[in-house]
């Protein structure tokens, strides 16, 4: 019984209907859960549609920890006592408990957390195919862009360091020197901050052009493996 929960909610076989009709379901509730976070003022509607998800997700809570590792041959206590700080636990938990605060006073204090809640988002992660491969993409190619992602931190810096020393008087602390140099990474350019020496323009136009390249390095990298894990799903 337990192995058989266990495969509806986390992953059956390809052709398991059950599995891919909850996975559906659970999809549409991450959805309709959301919906309150998108209005300031809370109506009753959305929030017994808030309450309704809540119970949802703590039942499918449950049903995770009573049959966590029910794909291993054997189980052990240390299974259920690990479960809680799992990644994706952790995703489950915290999309949960914010909504407790309309149902029990004691959780009251996470009523400032009620942005928590956008982190039922993520449990996109468990029921969409899609996703999975994207993660399993992630993973595959960390390596490379945990580099890629160490050379951006270097490059911001870096960047930062030097328009800092040019202009000290314009961006006025290290901070705003590197929140200039992140925002020329990206290409984004909100305007509230630019050198105004010629140096300090020449330094911005090197910062872009470098920029773009390294922005580029982990599109490419991510859409190689994908294209490799879409091969590898196909022949499965």
């Amino acid at each position: 019984m337990l192995k058989r929960i266990y495969q509806i909610i986390e992953k059956a076989d390809e052709g398991d209907t059950v599995s891919k009709i909850y996975d559906i379901f659970m999809m549409i509730m991450i959805i309709i859960s959301i919906l309150p976070l998108c209005f300031i003022n809370q109506t009753r509607s959305l929030l017994l549609i808030d309450k309704i998800s809540a119970y949802i997700f703590i039942v499918d809570y449950f049903l995770r920890f009573i049959t966590v590792d029910c794909d291993k041959p054997k189980r052990n206590f240390i299974s259920f006592l690990s479960y809680p700080f799992r990644p994706m636990a952790l995703v489950d938990l915290l999309s949960i408990l914010p909504s407790l605060t309309n149902l029990n006073h004691a959780f009251r204090v996470l009523k400032m957390f009620r942005l928590v809640r956008t982190f039922r988002v993520f449990k996109f992660f468990r029921y969409s195919e899609n996703i999975r491969i994207i993660t399993n993409v992630i993973k595959r190619k960390k390596q490379a862009l945990v580099t890629v992602g160490l050379l951006s931190l270097a490059y911001i810096f870096v960047s930062a360091l030097i328009v800092f020393q040019v202009e000290p008087e314009t961006f006025g602390s290290l901070f705003k020197a590197v929140y200039w140099a992140t925002v020329s990474l990206t290409t984004v350019g909100y305007g509230d901050l630019y050198p105004v020496s010629d140096i300090g323009r020449i330094i911005s136009m090197i910062s872009s052009f470098l920029g773009i390249a390294v922005v580029a390095l982990p599109s490419g990298i991510i859409i190689s493996g994908y294209q490799e894990e879409l091969e590898e799903h196909t022949e499965k």
